[in-house]
């Protein structure tokens, strides 16, 4: 049986990616991180790591190595939760969803872990696709997506609608916005843009850009950081389609305009879970949190 001490030991080498964090992480020497490294490596017969200078990377052996670490470690969480008995205020939940839902969310999640101490939330910001394999998989329990998926391996609920924005930068004098102005500021561009612009364009019924070719545009920039997204319109770098909730939480509203269709352009949410999968009592509580997000905001 491997050392579960030295396994430890390289699960937060690899999570922290460096040995001077994960010494201290583990409040140890960089040498004592070291020794238990090479120990687990003589015991597998196997090199974990290939150090070069102060960086390392993982072999093949040792990915694998993680991914048994990282079972044993969420089995172990599993049978503790047991244990506890079926409590709709203690254990982990995980959930994921888009970055923007995630910047709404997650300050109720933190709200809700302050009101319930033994209850812990593990929230991921991925896009539609990543959302729903990480489910199918096992990963995660729960996700939030912006379209229906295979009814063949979800339960879909529908929970909210967000609406969606064409943000442009506020020194931007625009009477009549034409396809021209979109090429010439460039789509500042992001993991979700295509979708959103796409969405967009679909549903507002703006005929001075109804045919705007999505590989047309010119990319200004591109960043995959949600809170960050803004901050290149607002300097007047290009535009961007965002949902109202990722807009509204930029601190800097007042350097950014957004663009009123002849239609609002919405998007709906739906909460999936993979079917047939019941859940402990405890997403009962964090269903209460996301449904009581959207009917009060």
């Amino acid at each position: 049986m491997l050392n579960p001490v030295w396994l430890n030991t390289f699960k937060t080498l690899v999570d922290t990616g460096h040995f001077t964090k994960a010494a201290e992480k583990l409040f140890m020497t960089q040498p004592g991180v070291s020794q238990h490294i090479r120990k687990l490596e003589e015991a597998c017969g196997a090199q974990l790591i290939r150090r070069e200078k102060k960086r390392f990377d993982v072999t093949e052996q040792g990915k694998l190595l993680y991914k048994y670490a990282e079972e044993l470690v969420k089995n172990e969480q599993a049978f503790l939760e047991q244990l506890l008995g079926d409590s709709p205020v203690r254990g982990q939940c995980s959930l994921a969803c888009s970055g923007s839902v995630a910047l709404l969310l997650y300050p109720k999640l933190l709200d809700l872990q302050l009101q319930y101490p033994e209850l812990t939330i593990k929230l991921k910001a991925a896009p539609n696709q990543q959302v729903l394999a990480e489910i199918k998989q096992g990963d995660i329990d729960i996700g939030i997506v912006t379209h229906v998926p295979d009814s063949a391996w979800f339960s879909v609920e529908k929970i909210a609608q967000d609406e969606l924005c064409l943000v442009l930068p506020a020194q931007q004098e625009i009477v009549q916005l034409e396809q021209a102005h979109l090429l010439q500021l460039g789509l500042v561009a992001h993991p979700d843009a295509e979708h959103y612009l796409a969405l967009y364009l679909a549903q507002c019924h703006e005929e001075n850009f109804a045919n705007l070719d999505f590989n047309q545009l010119p990319i200004a920039t591109y960043i995959n950081q949600i809170s960050q997204i803004l901050l290149p319109v607002s300097k007047g770098l290009g535009f961007t389609v965002l949902p109202k909730s990722a807009v509204d939480s930029f601190a800097d509203k007042h350097l950014l305009q957004v663009y009123k269709p002849k239609r609002p352009v919405v998007e709906n949410l739906y909460k999936v879970k993979k079917k047939n999968h019941q859940l402990p009592a405890r997403y009962n509580t964090l269903d209460s949190a996301i449904v009581d997000l959207w009917q009060n905001s």
